[in-house]
């Protein structure tokens, strides 16, 4: 590779880019410099030699994918996608760095700029994670879809990460698990430049970056960040390593190089070094116009583009004849996520059927009574098996979760070395890494990733959950361990204040099911969510099959959020609301309260909320001001269906330690406080 490096051409446009880089941020006077100055030279290399992509199909499902980690250096991003010829990164848009309604926001957004961005990494450590998902993503990709006549799969996986990365924690669980799991298809570019944002790396680090990595199974190869040959050359040995290995390349860089005033210190990190842009741009070389990029790098790109394609054209032949005598697997490829923008056009995709996956879970019998985790157990697998790309992990609490797909006791069809087509993934205790992972899975675009810890969790997993729904990823969430239900482990494991905290998350569904059946239609309804992430909130403890409504209400019913679980058979004078296992409580009290009281179940505040008017209005008429809710969390977020002259029948403290139904009775779980509270109306 080194031999065929264009070193004067990419000299200049490693220049050009820095000018990129300086200008934006000097023109709406915000932004990072410090990376985009600083790694240059690694740009060039791997835009100008060394990525397999394709900037007019930049969705093209066998294109190397490339991740900020650091995503706080965007114009680094931005600057290399415009010159390597992306169509929607014009030099217009690299003007509008950080305007309101460009597709070049401060960090790199996915659902803002898709096209060459692979994921939202604002965060620092999530693309770190969110890389490792897609190397996991990819290597399950190579396992289902190639043959022994066509490999369609065979792409690479390169994420450039600072110290800011590394020194989070989610970035340590991810490159562990890497590490155990040989994912030999990621590289890793360390930005070592030996500053963080306030002050001197020394500060605050002093491991030996190399050692530790080895310790964790990677090869790791250290050269000078700014000699394009030496990185080109480290480079190619990561991707034809062989040696089954993750691979890390430390780059000594120097940060902010270009601005003399500031370069190899804290103040290059932000826009510090904006306001010497002119002394840096003459310093540099660069022309008096502003955004300015030469003939000679336009024509350079332009040619690499033209390799590019001929790249992506031999990939679509192969890849239809692969189609044609593999119609099974082709048919299968096309109900991705991905496939929408990136299969050819006469490629069928199949999106999911909710009646099919309704239809798909057997009843449960009448006289069912269990906990609605062992429920998802039995919904999981048909499921399971209608859905061949869903695919499941837990952090090391298989046995508790039940969210295993096949047979738990034999545990065959784990995703690992050896047997890259397992659909279980065996995450260790690392919920955050756990989540973050799971959102590189579905960013890649081929597999519906899952996965499950204890519900009072999700306060490590919080932030990969908000960028998931930021993001519109459709991860699925099987938490279990649902309230204070969980009873003798306590408060710390029991969460009262979680699931309105979840609740709040914007774009994420929190679905918590009253009992087995009201279970199959959340899963269902998680499958059948592609535009973002859907959270199940499953009980440890056993509840009763609510046999009184029709299997069909309780299933049909979470797909709307809410709906009418017991009607009045007279005047409408008292509506009980619930969610989850207190729904049980509301219909035991609306036999004590008269033909006037209607039972609303409300799994889903935010399928609910998104009704028409007229179904909500039909459901919670607002003739009715007399209204108690019940449920195991705390209070607050009730408010808005009870309203002023309503009651809410929570917890407002931390749990106990106690068997889960003393605990549920002790803090007021039962249909004599809901009663009670109806009578003081």
């Amino acid at each position: 590779m080194t031999s065929e490096l264009n070193i004067e051409v990419l000299s200049k446009a490693a220049t050009e880019a820095r000018g990129l880089a300086i200008d934006a941020v000097h023109a709406c006077q915000s932004g990072h410099l410090g990376l985009p100055l600083g790694c240059a030279e690694i740009g060039a290399v791997l835009f100008g030699s060394a990525l397999t992509y394709a900037p007019k199909h930049p969705e093209w499902l066998n294109r190397d994918r490339f991740v900020l980690s650091a995503g706080h250096g965007s114009m680094f991003l931005y600057s290399w996608l415009h010159l390597a010829g992306y169509p929607n990164f014009p030099l217009e848009e690299v003007k509008k760095f950080r305007v309101l309604g460009s597709k070049t926001p401060g960090h790199p957004e996915l659902m803002h700029t898709p096209d060459g961005v692979e994921t939202t990494s604002g965060p620092l450590g999530q693309g770190v994670a969110n890389s490792v998902g897609m190397a996991v993503a990819a290597k399950m990709a190579e396992a289902r879809f190639n043959t022994a006549e066509h490999t369609i799969f065979d792409h690479h996986i390169v994420c450039l990460a600072g110290d800011g990365c590394l020194q989070e924690g989610v970035a340590l669980e991810a490159i562990e698990f890497a590490g155990h799991q040989q994912l030999d298809n990621l590289i890793l570019i360390y930005d070592s430049n030996a500053v963080t944002l306030d002050a001197m790396a020394k500060e605050t680090q002093s491991q030996d970056t190399a050692k530790h990595f080895e310790a964790l199974g990677f090869d790791v190869q250290t050269i000078d960040g700014h000699e394009f040959a030496a990185f080109a050359a480290a480079f190619a040995r990561a991707k034809n390593a062989g040696s089954g290995k993750p691979q890390l390349i430390i780059a000594k860089t120097l940060i902010g190089k270009g601005i003399p005033e500031v370069q190899g210190t804290q103040k290059a990190h932000g826009e510090g070094g904006a306001k010497f842009s002119e002394t840096a741009r003459q310093g540099l070389g660069l022309p008096a116009e502003h955004f300015y990029v030469s003939a000679a790098v336009r024509d350079f790109f332009a040619a690499r583009g033209k390799e590019l394609e001929a790249g992506y054209a031999a990939w679509t032949k192969k890849f239809a004849d692969w189609s044609a005598k593999n119609p099974k697997l082709a048919e299968e490829l096309g109900t991705t996520r991905a496939s929408a923008h990136t299969l050819p056009a006469d490629t069928k995709q199949r999106t999911p059927d909710l009646a099919a996956l309704l239809a798909a879970i057997p009843e449960f019998p009448a006289d069912t009574k269990i906990a609605t985790r062992k429920a998802g157990q039995d919904v999981l697998q048909p499921l399971a098996a209608q859905n061949p790309l869903l695919v499941g992990g837990s952090a090391d609490l298989y046995g508790s979760t039940l969210n295993y797909i096949g047979d738990l006791k034999t545990g065959n069809d784990d995703f690992k070395p050896g047997h890259r087509a397992g659909r279980n993934i065996r995450f260790g205790i690392r919920e955050h890494g756990m989540c973050s992972i799971m959102n590189g899975i579905a960013a890649h675009g081929i597999f519906r990733p899952s996965g499950a810890t204890f519900l009072v969790f999700a306060d490590y997993c919080r932030a990969p959950i908000r960028l998931a729904a930021l993001s519109h990823l459709p991860v699925i969430y099987i938490f279990t361990h649902d309230s204070v239900g969980v009873g003798e482990d306590g408060p710390t494991h029991e969460p009262v204040e979680t699931i309105p905290g979840l609740r709040v998350i914007p774009n994420l569904d929190v679905i918590r099911p009253a009992d087995p059946e009201e279970t199959a239609g959340a899963f269902a309804a998680a499958l059948d969510r592609t535009d973002g992430p859907t959270m199940l909130c499953l009980t440890r403890q056993a509840v009763p099959l609510l046999t009184d409504i029709p299997v069909k209400t309780r299933r049909e019913g979470v797909q709307k959020g809410g709906y009418i679980a017991k009607k009045e058979t007279a005047a409408l004078e008292l509506i009980l609301i619930s969610a989850g296992s207190e729904l049980q409580h509301a219909l035991k009290a609306a036999e004590q309260l008269g033909a006037g009281t209607r039972v609303v179940s409300i799994p889903s505040f935010s399928r609910f909320d998104k009704q028409p008017a007229a179904y909500r209005d039909e459901v919670l008429p607002k003739s009715c001001r007399k209204r108690v809710a019940i449920e195991a969390t705390v209070s607050s977020t009730w408010a808005k269906y009870v309203g002023l002259d309503g009651a809410v029948v929570g917890i407002d403290r931390f749990g106990l330690s106690a068997p889960g139904g003393t605990v549920m009775k002790e803090l007021g779980m039962t249909a004599e406080n809901v009663v009670a509270a109806a009578k003081s109306l």
